[in-house]
């Protein structure tokens, strides 16, 4: 089974901050649990270095557009490094092979007259680099995503692409295929959007007012608009219009914030239409991360999560565990530094850490370092792995984005019940008696086992003290295998690897 995921491109005229980090962090979870489960996967993410806000950046850097270009993509790659997004393609839209194939298409479209010139005359964010309908303006008639933008009066001739006569098939494709859009909420949303005819999109930016992008194959006078060309990378990564291409669009989803969702859910495939291309098998959407007590972040108010700056004071696992732990997919969610530190703290030092620790130790200390042989089990026991077996096997399927937190909360759950198991047997209690030495050892090798189970799901949320956990546990096991959820894998007498410190308390 192949599987093609995506992250949008990312503007390079600033560093990249906590949403860029959660998209590809996510992406590469996805992929991780797919890949787990044999699935042959491929994942793009990378920077859209194209432009008026990127052009602007760089004019104020002080250095060439290619320097800034190459500067700041390498700045991404490194935080996608850091936080170990495991990549197939990282996009670069300056890469003559891209650029030649959106000439290419947009040639396509302009033969076939899809693509026209008029004069146009609106308001313009910048924030957006989009003009913005009146419908588009919020109250104090500014834009959504960037209110304290402020709105430029533009008037200009430009390239326009034709988007209405592709509506009403839109709406059948969407209508037809319910799990196009992912969650349903956003399904409604962009039915919305389609509910009145469909204006011309300006698809072009005279070179007057920008220069950095890709000329039109027809008018070099002007360049492409950002989105016209960064939508296309999805299938410039494959080669596309080269054969093989095919089989991994058949099977893309595109993971995409909220704020993106017409781009995506109404440019996009439009644009794929015209060009009679298959459209992709899903929009993955989330919401946004908001600061502490649901304020928008901004460095004005201090507010701003460095995703750097997390995995500098805590490591990569705590900051990819709480994104995948707390963000919920049909509406915003808060984080701080000082959130991540408490669900640190909590979750992953007192449960997950905590049980490796007395357990494991114990193991070791009283079993000659190997998994003891158990007794048989009573309902205690069997409770216990049962419910250990369910939470884990919600990990054994391709995972959607939006039943991620459900799933890990499953296995927080699942390890809290086990750090009551082991509190409510009391094995160092167990071990004094001869006449009870046998269910001491039960209960042990039940603990390591059920515990070996959540390090196997958690692969893929928090993959470094993941796999360190195993080699503790079951040293020697791959790191990269087909995983099917068993219990008694463990057998008495293996080895355990040495106990250390999982998870350092942050404090």
């Amino acid at each position: 089974m192949k599987s093609y995921l995506t992250t949008p491109i990312y503007y390079v005229n600033a560093a990249p901050h906590i949403g860029h980090a959660h998209t590809s962090t996510m992406a590469d979870i996805l992929k991780r649990n797919r890949r787990m489960l044999g699935w042959d996967v491929r994942l793009s993410t990378g920077c859209d270095e194209h432009g008026q806000k990127n052009q602007e950046a760089a004019e104020k850097s002080g250095l060439t557009p290619q320097a800034y270009l190459d500067q700041r993509s390498e700045e991404f790659r490194k935080v996608f490094d850091l936080l170990q997004v495991e990549y197939d393609y990282f996009v670069r839209t300056t890469r003559p092979a891209h650029k030649a194939e959106v000439a290419a298409a947009e040639q396509r479209l302009f033969d076939a007259g899809l693509i026209v010139q008029k004069a146009y005359s609106g308001n313009y964010c910048p924030g957006c680099e989009q003009f913005k309908k009146d419908s588009d303006l919020n109250q104090e008639g500014r834009c959504p995503d960037h209110p304290s933008i402020d709105l430029q009066q533009i008037d200009e001739t430009n390239y326009f692409f034709k988007l209405e006569p592709f509506r009403q098939r839109l709406i059948d494709h969407i209508e037809a295929n319910p799990d196009f859009v992912d969650p349903p909420v956003y399904r409604g949303e962009l039915l919305q959007m389609l509910r009145d005819p469909l204006e011309d999109l300006s698809i072009s930016r005279p070179k007057a007012r920008v220069t950095l992008g890709i000329e039109l194959p027809f008018d070099t006078s002007h360049v492409t608009y950002v989105w016209f060309d960064a939508l296309l990378n999805y299938l410039t990564n494959l080669d596309w219009p080269a054969p093989g291409y095919e089989e991994w669009w058949a099977q893309s989803h595109h993971l995409i914030g909220k704020d993106i969702l017409k781009t995506h859910g109404v440019y996009w495939p439009i644009m794929l239409m015209a060009l009679d291309i298959p459209l992709p098998r899903q929009l993955v959407v989330h919401g946004h991360w908001l600061g502490e007590g649901g304020v928008k972040m901004s460095k004005t108010l201090g507010n701003v999560v460095d995703p750097i700056e997390v995995v500098e004071a805590w490591g990569t696992d705590a900051l990819r565990y709480y994104l995948a732990r707390n963000m919920r997919s049909d509406s915003d969610s808060q984080i701080s530094m000082e959130s991540i530190r408490q669900t640190y703290n909590a979750e992953l030092v007192n449960k997950f850490g905590n049980l490796l620790s007395r357990v494991g130790k114990f193991a070791r200390a009283r079993f000659e370092g190997v998994v003891p042989a158990p007794g048989a089990f009573d309902a205690d026991d069997e409770a216990i792995r049962a419910q250990t077996l369910a939470a884990v096997s919600k990990f054994a399927v391709p995972i959607r984005l939006a039943e991620l937190p459900a799933c890990l909360a499953a296995l927080v759950e699942a390890c809290d019940e086990l750090n009551g198991y082991v509190a409510r047997n009391a094995p160092w209690d167990l071990f004094k008696d001869p006449a009870t030495l046998e269910r001491c050892r039960t209960v042990i090798y039940i603990s390591l086992d059920c515990q070996r189970l959540l390090f196997e799901a958690m692969r893929i949320i928090t993959p470094t003290a993941a796999d360190k956990a195993l080699s503790m546990l079951r040293p020697g096991t791959p790191a990269d295998t087909i995983w099917t959820p068993e219990l008694g894998v463990m057998a008495a007498g293996d080895a355990l690897g040495e106990i250390e410190t999982l998870f350092p308390r942050a404090d």
